[in-house]
This record gives structure tokens, sequence and C-alpha cells, in this order.
């Protein structure tokens, strides 16, 4: 429908025009879905439920489709605005010229002109990584500036190497921790979860019907699954969510204790072991050589692969890896040393 109506003597966008045709569709497509009515929506084991359960799941499938070509639109909408070869080089140009003065006086006018003019740096990986998660996009953004920001602030000019190669690994960096930090520790299987929201409405359905609290076996039943791995579902998927420490534990009052009331104290000993670790760590990193120093941290602590941090450095990556095996082996003969 859009590149029908397209009108190509326009000076518009054709990303900027067809979005809104597709987000339309995308809205209908959704209507439609949530006119359908629970019985359609839930699995059961009646041959008349079937064909309108994979109805319904076509049309979610459709739609996921049409949300991954907006999103492809948009990174699509992002090359329309890049600049010319020319401007390209001079942009370059500018920008190297303002690391240069900001690493001689540093100030946020400098700072802040320097994220702007590689905005798009972050733009990239906050697209990239949009359609791998379940974080907005203006989110993942604001991570990645963070990111863009750091290696404006370490980067070397004098060594020679392209900003936006020496910056996209802080940007994925900053991304991928901040992902790693907002999912849960044990990642719950897709499956489970669509299983999970299907009986989340077989119970609401049971509970009208026999005016009572569905046990596990009638869930189970209804949705064709044995009894056993509905338990293993619903135990998952109800701990997927952190308690806070801070949740009343017990009767109500104010004698009431909360969670982290109750933790036991040997919880404090281990973060305690675990901080001296570190220290300890840190200390032995002083007294390796700065060139294996520097290769050790890129790879244990900021978490960058070999290749990123060749790239960084200006080295090779076997000389990285070789580098690396060499921190090994003096972090070990100082930290099996007993303290003093």
């Amino acid at each position: 429908m859009a590149i029908q109506e397209f009108n190509l003597n326009s000076h518009q966008c054709f990303t900027d025009f067809a979005t809104p045709y597709i987000q339309h569709q995308i809205q209908a497509r959704l209507g439609r879905a949530a006119n359908q009515s629970e019985d359609d929506l839930s699995l059961t084991k009646t041959t008349e439920s079937k064909p309108k359960y994979q109805s319904f799941r076509l049309a979610v499938e459709d739609t996921e489709r049409l949300q991954n070509i907006v999103v492809g639109l948009e990174r699509l909408s992002q090359k329309d605005l890049l600049p010319e070869e020319g401007e390209t080089l001079s942009l370059k140009s500018e920008t190297l010229d303002l690391l240069q003065e900001y690493r001689k006086r540093p100030s946020v006018r400098l700072r802040n002109r320097l994220v702007q003019l590689n905005t798009g740096l972050a733009r990239k990986e906050a697209y990239h990584w949009t359609n791998q998660c379940t974080e907005t996009f203006d989110d993942l953004m604001q991570v990645g500036l963070m990111g863009l920001i750091r290696a404006i602030e370490r980067f070397d000019t004098s060594r020679g190497h392209a900003f936006s190669s020496f910056a996209v690994p802080y940007i994925r960096g900053e991304i991928q921790h901040y992902l790693r930090d907002k999912s849960p520790t044990v990642r719950t299987p897709r499956r489970w979860l669509v299983v999970y929201n299907s009986a989340c409405k077989i119970v609401r359905q049971l509970r009208e019907t026999k005016g009572r609290e569905p046990s596990d076996r009638e869930i189970a039943e209804q949705l064709d699954i044995p009894l056993s791995e509905w338990q293993d579902i619903k135990l998952a998927c109800q701990n997927r969510s952190p308690i806070s420490l801070d949740a009343p534990v017990g009767e109500e009052g104010e004698l009431g204790s909360s969670l982290g009331d109750l933790m036991p104290d040997a919880k404090y000993r281990s973060f305690q072991m675990a901080e001296e670790d570190s220290m300890r760590l840190y200390q032995a990193l002083s007294h390796l050589e700065d060139r294996t120093r520097q290769v050790v941290e890129y790879v244990f602590i900021k978490e960058f692969t070999h290749r990123e941090v060749a790239e960084i450095l200006g080295i090779s990556a076997v000389t990285v890896s070789r580098q690396v095996k060499k921190g090994i082996t003096v972090l070990k003969e100082i930290m099996v040393t007993p303290l003093d």
C-alpha cells in the first residue's frame, strides 16, 4: 500500500512515509487478535479450539514480522541521514581535532560536542540490541551514550587509531553489562512463558466455572502436559522476578520482619571474603608489566574479546593471547603466596 501511494517526485524519505502504514497494520493485527475470546487463546485438548489457536498464533507471527519491518525501516532511515563522503572526512577531521583539544583541556562543552558528532555510533549499537531484548531503544541509547563518553575520556590521539574503532567496543560493552544486570540470573525458556500465559487464562476460566482455585492437576490436564512439567513451569515463571529485601515476612504490624532481617550473617562473611579477594587481585595486577596488565584488564575485567583488545591497543590478536597467558602465569605465582 505504501509503495503504491508513494510519490517519487516528493522530497520525503520513503521510510518516513512507509512507517505509519506499517504501524497501522500492526495495530490492526493486534486489535483483531485481542478480539479473540479467551477460549480461542487457551491450549486445550478439544479439536475445535486448536484451529482457533492456530489462527491466533499465525496472527501473532504476522504481527512480529511487521514489527521487525518497522525496526528495519528505522535502521534504513538512519542510512538516509548519513553524510556524503566529503562530509564524512570533514566529520572525522573535526572529531580528531576536538579529541586532541579535549585531551589537553578537558571540558564539558568539548565532551558534549564530541558526543553530538558521534551519536551515530551509539545509535547503531542501540538498534542492534533493541531487537534482541525487551529494553526500549531510548534506554539502550542512553546506556550507549555513557559508553561513548567513557571512550572519549580514554581515547589517546597519539596512537593513531580511528576513534570509531576504539569507541564501539566501549559502547557495546556498556550495553551488554546493562542487559546482563537487568536480565534474570536463570533464563526461562520462551516456550515455558507461552505455556504459563496460557495457564493464567485457564486458571481464570476454571475459577469462574468451578467457583474455586483449580488444582495443578486440573491445569495440567487443560494444557495437555504432564503434571510434573506444569509444576516446573509454574515454579520457574513465578520466581523470575527478584524479591525485595524489604518485603515483609510473617504477620503484618509494627513487629513484622523483612526478608533482609532474616538473612544469615554468614552471607556477610562471604561478601567480605570476596571483597578481600578483589582487593588482593588488584594489588597483584600492579606487579605486572604495563602492557601485560593493560591486556589482562581489558580481557578479564572489561570483558573485551582478544580481537577488540588488539584493535584498541594496536597489536595483533596473537600478541594479546601471549600477554594474557603471561599475565595469568605471573598472577598465579603472586596469588598463591600467603598473606603476611
